[in-house]
């Protein structure tokens, strides 16, 4: 009897696999595409910002770790993150609707720089909201800023 050669399928596994905080948030195919393309976007932006050391490679892997360390929440509010919202933007749509359609998109999350993305990749998630508000400044500035604009507030009521 001849010898059967036994044939195994390999099943490719994804290189980032979907973090247990996002079961049932997001698919792995949305995920990995959320993970390229934001890599690929920050890797570009900091290249021209003078990062001679930024890859995409890197970027990847520092943005998934940061997701496996707590991406199903704001870094910065605690408040839970919209993963159902990854890939669902559209540009025609947003500008139709405007500033309506982008408040839909709040809670999204989205990659935000520790730093000012000129040495190694260091990334918190959070939602596109407060990407926003906090957008260049260091988390110092930021509550310096929001006490005085909370201040502010308090003291013009009306």
């Amino acid at each position: 009897m001849a010898k059967q050669e036994l044939r195994v399928r390999k099943i490719k596994m994804p290189k980032y696999q979907l973090p247990d905080v996002l079961k049932n948030k997001c698919s792995q195919e949305d995920y990995t595409h959320w993970i390229y393309g934001k890599a690929s976007a920050h890797v570009r932006r900091d290249k021209k910002r003078g990062n001679t050391v930024a890859t995409t490679i890197l970027y990847r892997k520092a943005i998934h770790e940061a997701v496996c360390n707590g991406g199903d929440r704001d870094a910065y509010t605690d408040q839970p993150l919209r993963w159902d919202l990854i890939r669902k933007y559209n540009n025609k749509d947003a500008k139709k609707g405007k500033r309506e359609y982008k408040k839909k998109f709040a809670d999204m999350p989205t990659v935000d720089h520790v730093d000012n993305g000129t040495g190694e990749p260091d990334f918190k998630i959070c939602s596109w909201r407060t990407n926003d508000c906090k957008n260049d400044l260091t988390i110092e500035e930021l509550k310096k800023f929001c006490t005085v604009f909370l201040d502010f507030q308090k003291r013009n009521r009306k």
